[in-house]
């Protein structure tokens, strides 16, 4: 079953996912998504702590090897329980996989065969592109974060808010809005934030932790980073690009992993003159990953799916395979190819 559209469909598939989740066949699996998310993986965490002051068994986990928690989300309330584990020790035949922020099933990475294992799977999602994989889908597209949705199934799991879980769930939302500044945004999802401080969200420490603060190695590879920039105003119809990358050389010399590197993005985006950013990341693998942001012009969610990727519309990335030359002629190739729009 898959819900989306209406309001009456999409809390007929919350009903039936807390039901599944409250009388599981077996121990329940918690996924977020491959390279984990504030949204994908407070949301799993928000859930799992909710149902485990239930006595039910759950565990968090994603699909990939080397395991870690990205560095700037090791304030999630629980972020290094004994029950967030590897894929090597997620229960082989669950009673239950919930997916979290998962837009297509290849997003589980290594867990994807528990899609033939589980007893059931249910998926809680907001992407527009989300590809149905699961038994009992709570889809809502226009919901800014998928902590929106976990929000409503702890809801429904009858258990109260609690700072543990609202602190989770605020990274989720906090996350995916960018600090509510998206339009996405809604009247709803503040007034979700709010009842998250009132149960003990510590929302200034935890926005801080997950939105600004970087190590100090950061800096000078951003620096090169901006230095090596290439910016075209006239691209994209006169709205804007701005390219960089980061080669492995220079991250690994400054100690850090990947996911130490998505602020980079963040600050290449804030050009006024520019629309659209994309940063080429190299990883370990010799693989570029490729973050997109967009002020509007681009629905850089199309880019990232014409790439393999996925995400939304100001939002998105994708994994490309090849050269460092290779990579940026196949975004720019997939940015041509996308119409670009007044912005309001």
């Amino acid at each position: 079953m898959s819900a989306a559209g209406t309001a009456a469909t999409l809390d007929a598939a919350l009903d039936d996912v807390a039901a599944l989740l409250l009388h599981p066949a077996g121990p329940v699996v918690l996924a977020a998504h491959v390279a984990p998310d504030g949204d994908a993986l407070g949301s799993s965490l928000a859930v799992a702590h909710a149902l485990r002051s239930l006595d039910i068994e759950a565990v968090v986990s994603w699909g990939e090897e080397p395991f870690a928690v990205p560095r700037s989300l090791r304030v999630l309330p629980g972020w290094d329980a004994e029950f967030v584990v590897p894929p090597s020790r997620v229960p082989r035949a669950p009673g239950v996989l919930a997916a979290f922020d998962l837009a297509s099933r290849g997003r589980l990475g290594l867990l994807e065969p528990l899609l033939d294992t589980a007893q059931a799977v249910t998926a809680l999602d907001h992407h527009a592109s989300h590809v149905p994989f699961a038994q009992v889908t709570a889809l809502d597209p226009s919901a800014p974060a998928t902590a929106v949705l976990a929000a409503a199934l702890v809801d429904r799991l009858a258990v109260p808010l609690d700072p543990t879980i609202a602190g989770c769930l605020w990274v989720g939302l906090v996350t995916d809005t960018g600090s509510f500044r998206h339009p996405s945004t809604t009247p709803a999802s503040l007034r979700l934030a709010a009842r998250l401080v009132e149960a003990g969200a510590e929302a200034a420490a935890l926005s801080r932790a997950v939105l600004d603060d970087v190590p100090v190695a950061f800096l000078p590879v951003l620096g090169a980073a901006l230095c090596r920039a290439r910016i075209a105003p006239g691209a994209l119809d006169g709205h804007g690009l701005v390219t960089t990358w980061v080669p492995a050389v220079e991250r690994r010399a400054a100690g850090l992993a990947v996911e130490d590197l998505a602020p980079v993005v963040d600050a290449v985006r804030r050009a006024a003159e520019i629309d659209t950013a994309g940063v080429l990341l190299e990883d370990d693998a010799g693989a570029w990953r490729l973050s997109l942001r967009s002020k509007g012009a681009v629905d850089v969610s199309a880019v990232a799916v014409a790439l393999g990727g996925g995400g939304h519309r100001m939002a998105a990335g994708a994994t490309l395979p090849g050269s460092l030359e290779q990579a940026l002629e196949a975004v720019l190739d997939a940015l041509a190819g996308v119409p670009t729009d007044e912005v309001a």
